[in-house]
C-alpha cells in the first residue's frame, strides 16, 4: 500500500493497484485539459489532490466525476452565456473550461461570420473578441455586432499588441482589452467584473 497525503489535511491510504486513482497525465485527460491546468487547480484546491511519498499527485476518479459534475461542461448551464470568437481552437478551449469553471455558459465561434450568427440564435451577455482572425476581423465584428446588437460587453485581445490598444478598443466601443498570451484569471476577473458568475 502507498500512503497519500492531501496537503494540509491528514495523511489518507489508498491502495495503488485500485484503478480508481489517477496520474496527473491520466487526470488531464479524463478532464479533458493540459497537465499545467489540473495542476493550477489542485493549487488552487478546486479538484482534490493525493501526493505520493514520491511527491507525484494522484486524483481519485470520483473526485474528478464529481468535479466534472459541479463545474464542467456537462455541469452549470445556467450561468452567464460568454461568446468566444477566436480562430484558435486550443485557446478556445483553454478559455472556455476557465469560464465554466467559473459558472459560465460558454459558446464558441472560429471567425466572426460563424459568431454573428451565433449572436442572432442567442445573444449572449459577453463576448470575448480576438483582433486578429481570416476575413472579417475583430474590429470590423465589433462594428457590426453594434450596429445589429447595441451594447453587449465585448473584451478584445491580440497577440499583436500596439500602444494604444486598450484606449483604442474603448474608443471603439470594447469594454476592455488583453494583449495574448494573457493569464485566464485575468481575463476571469474581467468577465466578472462587466457580468458576474
Amino acid at each position: 500500500m502507498a500512503t497519500f497525503a492531501r496537503v494540509n489535511i491528514s495523511a489518507r491510504r489508498a491502495p495503488t493497484s485500485e484503478p480508481d486513482w489517477l496520474t496527473l497525465g491520466q487526470a488531464a485527460k479524463f478532464l479533458g485539459v493540459a497537465q499545467s491546468t489540473i495542476r493550477k487547480w489542485s493549487d488552487q484546491g478546486r479538484v482534490p489532490a493525493f501526493y505520493t511519498p514520491g511527491g507525484h499527485r494522484r486524483y481519485r476518479r470520483r473526485d474528478l466525476e464529481t468535479f466534472l459534475d459541479r463545474s464542467g461542461p456537462g455541469g452549470r448551464t445556467e450561468g452567464p452565456l460568454v461568446l468566444v470568437v477566436d480562430d484558435d481552437a486550443r485557446l478556445r478551449e483553454f478559455v472556455r473550461v476557465n469560464l465554466e469553471m467559473e459558472g459560465y455558459s460558454v459558446r464558441e465561434a472560429s471567425g466572426a461570420e460563424d459568431a454573428l450568427k451565433a449572436i442572432e440564435d442567442t445573444a449572449p451577455e459577453l463576448v470575448l473578441l480576438d483582433v486578429v482572425m481570416p476575413g472579417v476581423d475583430g474590429w470590423q465584428m465589433l462594428q457590426r455586432m453594434q450596429e445589429r446588437h447595441g451594447s453587449i460587453p465585448v473584451i478584445m485581445f491580440s497577440g499583436k499588441i500596439e500602444e494604444n490598444a486598450a484606449g483604442d478598443a474603448r474608443q471603439r466601443g470594447a469594454s476592455g482589452f488583453l494583449g495574448k498570451p494573457f493569464d485566464p484569471q485575468q481575463l476571469i476577473e474581467r468577465a466578472k467584473q462587466l457580468v458576474p458568475a
